[in-house]
């Protein structure tokens, strides 16, 4: 007995000695909640928020109903109507024209991205108003008369978008400029008179020219290299904004005269300007700032220069705005890295800020989910890698969780600071993950993101590599049980993983991921045509010695490589990663006898729109990492 109470007043005087570990302790015990993807997904996604020709109401896209359709809120109550009823396809808002009670929204057919522009009226009824066999059409912007619309569009030439005119009262077009040179068309000048163009030279190099429609004189902004971007004209069309890096890491905001050719730095910082604009008649500039994966919003008085202070959202990251015509009313779509997007409506003259969406399912407590944390680490080179990491809520020293190396897609792109509900719930389930913006990613500088070009699948799949090292120096992460996945290009470092570094990663998740890019670059929809050169500048071209270097990178021709668990993600009408690609690396890995499970959706393209194929997608992702990762026997020394 003696004994038994000398050593229980040993353990209290240890426990009493070090109380921060007690404490430590009692919070990792709390049991954290579990939900289910049904759960995850009973969250409702938002786009788009136009005002109505009263500013009565907004203009939105949600997927409330299992898939995207128009829904219209009456900014006093917050009551959404719904407008459309699509089953099958993804209906996106546009707005409603102007003048009119009439509406123009812009819809595929199951996933192609080939989209067409409809007219919709009060009753519901639609009409193709740019029909045509494998057209493809996007919304330009409404005249400055609010009598036509501009839109573009490939019809004559699938290679080439034209600039086509439609009248909003007989709904008749044509051509205001015919694109036989592979020009991409910025912005049109209020007056109509100057076109901004734009031609791709690299991912990281273009060339930007206004085209003056009555002399046919061609004036080239881009004088020196870099990379360049229309930011529209003043309302006199005396000037003409655009954004660009030249002399620069980053990209700034410039005004240019265009009758004088005088340059003028408006803006600049120490991150990029990804977008500016001015508001109707000018009354404010906004300004968007790709700070650190996450998007600074600044909105300037031009008449004092002032910032215009609006209440701050904690760990909110603006995803849009839209100021109104009247610039009374100022549209905000803003999401939290623990929280869905939702659209809030601010007041310039009562400084009121209104939340009018609730896009969470109240089920999902957000106190259960995870904060996005900014990381960096030190690569193989001791280049300094980015990175947004979610640590799972119930991770401790006592209680290691496996891990998940995430890629994002591009290549070019960039994870960032918000809330993706298949992230949350596999954080919810016991993964950390830590989505890496490996050298070529954006945001980071112009000499950040020319990294990796012609170097897909070795350094930057070292920068990933680096990151499982970087999980496994966290004490709370189970070494032997960490994987990689990733979409599209995500996708592509996935496998390239699991056939360059086989013993690297326990698992590998390929959602829509290119594995031949020799297919992928010979098999670039025609659409794409101004931007293919850019890309094979980037990755290599195909119908070159290039092939050599991209037969070596394609894990399809390395599949024999593979050692442990691959699951494969596609949807039959991808025009980008056609569907053989996933069919024959499954069929490869098979033939190893390599477990795979592939996942086929007959009615996506390239990335998902329905709720039920998500739900089916993602919660079989779940159960492949829980018998593969999370249930995986561990590694012997």
């Amino acid at each position: 007995m003696k004994k038994i109470t000398l050593s229980l007043l040993l353990l209290f005087l240890i426990a009493c000695s070090k109380p921060e570990v007690k404490k430590e302790a009692l919070i990792n015990q709390k049991k954290v909640p579990q939900y289910s993807i049904e759960q995850f997904y009973k969250n409702n996604r938002v786009s788009g928020g136009s005002f109505n020709n009263e500013e009565t109401q907004l203009v939105i896209s949600s997927d409330e109903s299992g898939i995207f359709n128009v829904f219209e809120i009456d900014i006093k109550t917050g009551q959404k109507k719904q407008l459309t009823f699509s089953e099958k396809e993804s209906f996106f808002a546009i707005g409603e024209i102007p003048n009119s009670d009439k509406l123009i929204y812009t819809a595929d057919k199951g996933g192609d991205e080939n989209n067409h522009l409809y007219l919709l009226n009060k009753e519901g009824n639609f009409t193709d108003l740019t029909p045509g066999n494998k057209v493809k059409v996007s919304f330009k912007n409404w005249s400055e008369d609010k009598k036509s619309m501009f839109y573009l569009s490939n019809k004559r030439d699938q290679k080439y978008f034209d600039l086509y005119k439609m009248n909003l009262n007989n709904w008749k077009s044509n051509v205001v400029y015919k694109n036989e040179k592979g020009f991409n068309i910025n912005n049109i000048s209020h007056n109509e008179n100057i076109y901004c163009v734009s031609k791709s030279i690299t991912t990281s190099e273009n060339k930007l020219f206004l085209l003056d429609r009555k002399t046919n004189k061609r004036i080239e902004i881009s004088t020196e290299k870099g990379l360049y971007s229309g930011s529209g004209f003043s309302k006199d069309d005396t000037y003409f904004y655009y954004t660009t890096n030249v002399g620069k890491e980053f990209e700034y905001l410039v005004k240019y005269e265009i009758s004088t050719e005088n340059k003028e730095v408006l803006y600049e910082t120490n991150w990029d300007v990804m977008y500016s604009y001015l508001s109707k008649n000018e009354k404010y500039r906004v300004i968007g700032i790709n700070e650190d994966g996450k998007t600074n919003l600044i909105i300037k008085d031009n008449a004092t220069g002032k910032n215009i202070d609006f209440p701050e959202i904690p760990d909110g990251d603006i995803k849009g705005v839209n100021i109104s015509e009247s610039e009374k009313l100022m549209r905000l779509t803003v999401g939290t890295s623990k929280s869905t997007n939702n659209i809030y409506l601010y007041n310039f003259e009562t400084k009121e800020l209104k939340q009018l969406t609730n896009t969470m399912n109240q089920e999902l407590d957000a106190n259960n989910l995870v904060s996005a944390k900014v990381v960096r680490y030190k690569s193989f080179d001791g280049l300094e890698i980015p990175a947004i990491y979610y640590k799972p809520l119930m991770a401790s020293e006592e209680n290691k969780v496996p891990a998940l190396v995430w890629v994002h897609g591009g290549p070019g792109g960039q994870s960032r600071v918000g809330y993706f509900s298949l992230i949350q719930f596999l954080v919810n389930h016991g993964y950390a993950v830590l989505a890496v913006n490996n050298r070529g990613s954006s945001g980071y500088g112009k000499t950040f993101n020319k990294m990796d070009d012609l170097n897909h699948g070795d350094k930057d799949l070292q920068d990933c590599i680096w990151g499982k090292k970087w999980l496994q120096e966290q004490n709370y992460i189970d070494v032997d049980k960490i994987g990689i996945i990733g979409g599209s290009y995500g996708g592509y470092m996935t496998m390239a993983a699991m056939a360059f570094t086989p013993d690297e990663f326990k698992t590998g998740v390929n959602i829509f991921g290119v594995t031949n890019w020799l297919r992928t670059l010979k098999s670039i929809p025609p659409h794409w045509e101004s931007f293919k050169q850019a890309l094979y500048t980037e990755l290599g071209d195909p119908n070159t010695q290039d092939s050599v270097r991209l037969y070596n990178i394609s894990p399809l021709f390395h599949a024999d490589k593979i050692k442990n668990p691959v699951m494969v993600l596609q949807g039959a009408n991808d025009p980008r990663v056609l569907q053989v690609e996933s069919d024959e690396m499954v069929a490869e890995m098979r033939k190893n006898n390599i477990p795979v499970e592939y996942v086929l959706f007959p009615d996506e393209g390239h990335g998902f729109r329905k709720k039920e194929n998500e739900i089916k997608g993602y919660g079989q992702i779940l159960e492949f990492l829980d018998k593969y990762l999370k249930g995986a026997k561990p590694i012997k020394p």
